[in-house]
């Protein structure tokens, strides 16, 4: 039945057509001379157009797809190709006239007809083709509202493209009662101007105002570039009027186009912390990472999964998931495989303690670019469990390192973290070390390894967020260890981007720490999350302080105070001047050593040994109490 309808649409656009390919060439000529001049003069020639124009225009509409499209969803691309068919198919149609003309196939022949006629088929072709839009468009305004349903007033903020894609998603869908008051927006050349029959009321700036006067049933924010200070404004204006919020995902999340009306979603705390969209330098990212085979550990994980999806939409020649987690990789892979057809993704189970078994997986595979995300974060844990902390943060790193070295590896780029600055707790203390294996290895070889150090995401597994929430869904309290407890924050698509980015200016040994912007308070963080569950803080959801854990900080530092950072060809991407390092021989014995701790769980040597290998570190010397994680 679709293809049966299908041919009926071309049947049908066919003879129209025709059809206006013959009023064209009549009006041309009745518009150049005289009704009664037309025929007795310059029949022949007006027979041979229509004759030539009949048999070819149709062939050139037909190659350049204008009987392959759904005009009621024409736009501006459709638009130009009218504009270019019409175009090529009046320049084959002259050309051929003035041929035969020149060869005295017929006599008289003003050639001022050919222009007019270009005009009035890019007129009448164009009209025909969107037309079909006009209709459907009139159609969906005219359709009938769902029978006992008020209207709902929606208020757009933002009157740039993504504001108009929005409206007119909402204007072709009237089964949703949707009146859109208007548009709010800061350009002041916008102001009192109608965009698809929408006006720009405002500013942003006279929201409150807006909200007590007029009633509004729901606030759209569509602007996906807007920092957090916006959304956090525009979103408590809308609690204090008690009228509900939903905006666009942040610029970093539409990357692929993929703007409309669907991917509105209820504000979350990411938004509220987002910042100015950065430079993504992606032509340069693609040509290190197009046709190579990239590995990355820790690909279940938060950010190795986040590093894989933005691999893959540069064309790699094959990703190599590489995790110890079973179920953890096999998520990775289906999300993966289901967004990206056309990408080889391979799963590998691994430990990364594993140096053999390492080994064999970069012989066979062959890996050119290495991201290293494999390791333990969680403080509290590490503390109560110090030797796994010790083996898979930096046995593991060094097994990592060594197989680069080893197969020949073109770029490795580890995942540090802010933790790793002075180390307070077991797991900085360890990514530290871990770091100070790639940079001496890097050194050694003249490889391009590095580091790139940054602060918390939000919303990766067994961050503070996902917990504060789940806490909000059980009616409170939220469990909190200082009321000035501060953290860098950045999303996890923000602070991969900025990975990609510092790893193609790696020349070998450099530490990168990104710009998280300013740190943010995490009784803050708790209060805003209770706030969009369209709660109050300490009326509907308590907050409690259970006092710090041992090998917490207040806040942290992304480097250290004594040693200075430059700048980088990225704005928000800093390299760090050398820090304290060890020599590779002290380096590797110490590595045995901690080894030989871990395995007869002296957790006290292994802290001994690390305070005495970074005497930035201040470790606490006994483990961490179980019922304190809480």
């Amino acid at each position: 039945m679709v293809i049966l309808g299908r041919k009926i649409r071309v049947r049908y656009l066919l003879m129209v057509d025709i059809f206006l390919t013959i009023v064209s060439i009549l009006a041309s000529y009745i518009l150049r001379l005289e009704l009664i001049a037309v025929f007795p003069t310059y029949t022949a020639s007006v027979l041979w157009m229509i004759g030539l124009s009949i048999l070819i225009k149709p062939v050139i509409y037909y190659f350049f797809g204008m009987y392959r499209r759904v005009w009621r969803y024409a736009s501006m691309r459709e638009l130009m190709m009218v504009l270019t068919a019409t175009s090529v198919a009046s320049m084959a149609i002259a050309a051929l006239m003035i041929g035969l003309f020149a060869l005295n196939a017929f006599r008289g022949f003003p050639r001022s007809v050919l222009i007019i006629d270009w005009l009035m088929s890019v007129l009448l072709i164009g009209a025909s083709r969107f037309s079909s839009r006009i209709l459907a468009e009139n159609k969906v305004s005219t359709s009938a509202l769902t029978p006992g349903r008020r209207m709902k007033s929606v208020l757009v903020v933002g009157a740039g493209d993504a504001g108009v894609m929005v409206v007119r998603e909402l204007q072709r869908n009237p089964q949703l009662n949707i009146e859109i008051i208007g548009f709010l927006d800061d350009d002041l050349e916008k102001q009192k101007i109608k965009i698809y029959g929408v006006p720009v009321i405002a500013t942003l700036s006279d929201l409150n105002h807006i909200l007590r006067v007029r009633q509004i049933d729901e606030v759209i924010i569509a602007i996906p570039s807007a920092p957090g200070s916006v959304i956090r404004h525009v979103t408590q204006v809308c609690q204090e009027n008690r009228v509900p919020s939903r905006t666009m995902p942040a610029i970093y999340e539409l990357l692929d186009g993929k703007v409309n009306v669907s991917r509105l979603r209820e504000v979350e705390i990411e938004d509220l912390l987002r910042r100015e969209p950065t430079r993504i330098n992606t032509e340069a990212i693609g040509s290190s990472i197009e046709n190579r085979v990239v590995m990355v550990t820790g690909a279940g994980g938060s950010i190795g999964r986040e590093l894989c999806r933005q691999i893959a939409s540069h064309h790699p020649e094959q990703i190599l998931l590489l995790g110890h987690g079973e179920n953890s990789i096999f998520e990775a892979l289906l999300e993966l495989k289901e967004s990206f057809t056309e990408i080889h993704f391979l799963p590998i189970i691994a430990d990364v303690r594993d140096a053999n078994r390492l080994k064999t997986i970069f012989e066979k595979y062959h890996p050119d670019v290495v991201f290293h995300a494999a390791a333990h974060k969680h403080v509290p844990m590490m503390e109560m469990n110090i030797e796994e902390a010790v083996t898979n943060n930096v046995l593991g790193t060094y097994n990592v390192v060594n197989a680069c070295i080893n197969a020949d590896v073109e770029r490795l780029v580890m995942i540090s973290t802010d933790k790793a600055v002075r180390p307070a707790n077991i797991m900085g203390a360890t990514k530290r070390m871990a770091e100070m294996i790639v940079i001496d290895a890097a050194q050694r070889t003249g490889k391009a390894f590095s580091v790139v150090r940054f602060g918390n995401v939000l919303g990766s597994r067994g961050s503070v967020v996902p917990r504060f929430k789940q806490q909000i869904a059980k009616g409170g309290p939220i469990t909190i260890t200082h009321p000035e407890m501060k953290r860098y924050f950045m999303t996890i698509p923000e602070a991969v981007h900025l990975v990609l980015q510092a790893s193609i200016m790696s020349l070998g040994a450099e530490t990168f720490v990104l710009d998280m912007g300013e740190q943010v308070r995490i009784l803050d963080l708790a209060k805003d999350l209770i706030k969009l569950s369209g709660l109050e803080p300490g009326k509907d959801i308590e907050i409690e302080f259970l006092g710090m854990r041992p090998g917490e900080k207040l806040s942290e530092d992304l480097w250290d105070e004594v040693v200075s950072i430059t700048p980088t060809t990225h704005p928000d991407v800093y390299k760090v001047a050398e820090e304290e390092k060890l020599c590779s021989e002290r380096m590797e014995q110490a590595i045995d050593q901690l080894l030989i701790y871990a395995q007869a769980g002296q957790v006290n040597e292994i802290v001994h040994l690390i305070e005495d290998m970074l005497p930035s570190a201040s470790l606490q010397g006994e483990p961490l109490d179980l019922t304190i994680i809480s």
